[in-house]
């Protein structure tokens, strides 16, 4: 973060360079100047990621339904991948977030994937779900489309008596398609204590090897069970060089518009004030999120360095005292009254209390990061 200090900031200087003799127009321009920034320095990191890199496809998935919740009354179950909602394709969890916000307490239309079946089912979000649930009562999990390689597998094991090498593919499980590793652990719990087909790609060519699965407790890592380490290779579609950079500020705009949402469910207790990090807390998650990437590490910390500055961005543009948006908030009162200035001490009392209680939230949010890390939890849902 950062603070630039000009001359009449106290609103006491009569000096001609004084921001106190800037019109209203000025003084806002001045004040949204360090979050245009940090949106600018998000769109420009969000093209180079799309350029360079592509963009990556995800699935999302139903992990877990609460009992009696809109879900289960839907008959939605573990391990369904939802599609579409409310007609529209889903990309990712934020749309599923967004629609459940837009329909709460009202029919929503939802397809969902189960056994390479499509099903139209119709659930109504809850407006004020119970702690700890969400609109819909389930936990979802975005997985990106991807190719798993086989790392290294432990020499006596089914797989490698089956014939499996390292650098094999693996393509499907007992008929399933492997596009992911939410897919692969689904297929391994059902291919538990049987006897199926592992279709795998080796160089170009495909072979099928009968695999006899062991029993295997879905408690606990079902790849270290089997002996096997695996290698994701998230897919990326390149992008046409004219497209890049409308596709850029799309991504940004549509992660700009997630944080919004997050920002309003935060405000008014749909989500847990356990995603709030501080410094100390963004450590904690930047390093898990590096360690659980299985992105090249230049586009997983492009991908944080967007976040946050979008963060920064929104965050410092809300209308609280002592911050960017506080100011520009006396700013609008003050064309509002026609010119007229709110008295210059009353202002500053309410941007010092802002302060202070800024400053006490920020020690409140140290502890907890700080409670989180020595209890030895994850930041990461």
């Amino acid at each position: 973060g950062g603070f630039v200090k000009v001359m009449g900031d106290d609103g006491k200087s009569d000096d001609p360079g004084s921001i106190n003799n800037k019109s209203p127009l000025q003084r806002a321009f001045f004040l949204v100047a360090g979050s245009a920034m940090n949106f600018l320095l998000a769109i420009v990191l969000m093209i180079i990621v799309v350029g360079a890199q592509g963009i990556s496809q995800s699935s999302v998935y139903i992990a877990s339904v609460e009992p009696g919740s809109p879900a289960a009354a839907a008959a939605w179950e573990s391990g369904d991948r939802i599609i579409e909602v409310a007609g529209v394709p889903v990309e990712g969890s934020g749309d599923i977030s967004a629609r459940s916000r837009e329909f709460a307490d009202s029919p929503m239309s939802v397809v969902i994937e189960r056994g390479g079946q499509r099903m139209d089912t119709t659930v109504t979000p809850r407006g004020n779900p119970p702690d700890g649930q969400g609109p819909t009562g389930v936990t979802i999990s975005e997985v990106a489309v991807a190719n798993l390689d086989v790392k290294s597998l432990t020499a006596d094991s089914p797989l490698a008596d089956s014939g499996l090498q390292p650098g094999d593919t693996i393509v499907s499980i007992a008929g399933q398609p492997i596009t992911d590793a939410f897919k692969l652990q689904s297929a391994l719990s059902g291919a538990s204590d049987k006897t199926v087909p592992v279709v795998v790609r080796r160089g170009a060519a495909e072979s099928t090897l009968n695999v006899a699965f062991p029993a295997l407790d879905e408690q606990s890592d079902l790849l270290a069970q089997l002996g096997l380490d695996l290698s994701v290779q998230p897919i990326f579609e390149r992008v046409p060089w004219l497209q890049v950079i409308p596709m850029g500020v799309s991504q940004a705009w549509e992660q700009t518009g997630q944080m919004l949402g997050g920002l309003r469910d935060l405000f008014t207790g749909r989500a847990p004030l356990n995603q709030i990090a501080g410094p100390l807390g963004m450590g904690q998650a930047t390093s898990e999120i590096i360690s659980a990437s299985p992105l090249p590490l230049w586009v997983t910390l492009a991908n944080l360095a967007i976040l946050l500055s979008l963060n920064l961005a929104l965050l410092n543009l809300l209308p609280l005292p002592a911050l960017d948006g506080g100011r520009l908030l006396f700013v609008i009162i003050e064309i509002l009254r026609g010119g007229k200035k709110v008295a210059p001490e009353r202002e500053g009392v309410v941007h010092f209390t802002g302060l202070v209680l800024l400053v006490g939230a920020m020690v409140i949010i140290f502890v907890l990061d700080a409670l989180r890390i020595h209890e030895g939890k994850s930041f990461l849902p």
